[in-house]
């Protein structure tokens, strides 16, 4: 059985830490008990002082942990561009790769975009993008392991909602 984080056998837990500092203050406590403080008399006569207790170190016994760093993903976004013929025409599949998939940077959207035309200039249309950018909002957030997004040039331009509502497939059904 393996105890939780906050269970008294848990050596890396908060109470533990707590437990370990206070030992440390109370050993360091109880060690100066009965010393002479250095106002006193018993500090200032002539005699020859008692020896001390060595100072307690407050070394943490296991090593302080810290969150690990978050995953940044950084371009390429993009990893190829496919046309391939459907039954509602020409479709440019796009195959992101696992940074287009994940990524939260600002920016990445229009970086992605251009590694789109980049690799297939055909694609920069008004419709293109606004797919584009639909799958980029919306598809990778419902279905981010999807191999690819198809943007048809067939397809008309609509507004966002409509974009949106139509499940990023405007016009007709998806192929």
């Amino acid at each position: 059985m393996t105890s939780g984080p906050d269970e008294p056998g848990c050596a890396g837990s908060p109470r533990a830490v707590v437990l370990v500092a206070v030992v440390v203050a109370l050993t360091a406590l109880l060690s100066a008990c009965g010393q002479p403080t250095p106002n006193s008399p018993a500090a200032s006569s002539a005699t020859s002082p008692e020896p001390t207790t060595p100072p307690v170190t407050t070394a943490m016994p296991y090593p302080a942990t810290s969150a690990p760093a978050p995953v940044v993903y950084r371009p390429p976004y993009i990893e190829r561009t496919e046309w391939t013929d459907t039954a509602v025409g020409p479709s440019l599949s796009v195959f992101p790769t696992r940074s287009g998939r994940y990524t939260t940077e600002p920016g990445a959207m229009a970086s992605a975009w251009a590694e789109v035309v980049a690799l297939d200039p055909t694609a920069d249309t008004p419709g293109m993008r606004a797919q584009f950018d639909c799958h980029w909002r919306f598809a990778r957030l419902v279905e981010p392991e999807k191999p690819s997004w198809n943007l048809e040039p067939g397809r008309p331009v609509v507004a966002e909602e409509d974009m949106v509502g139509a499940g990023c497939n405007p016009g007709f059904a998806e192929e």
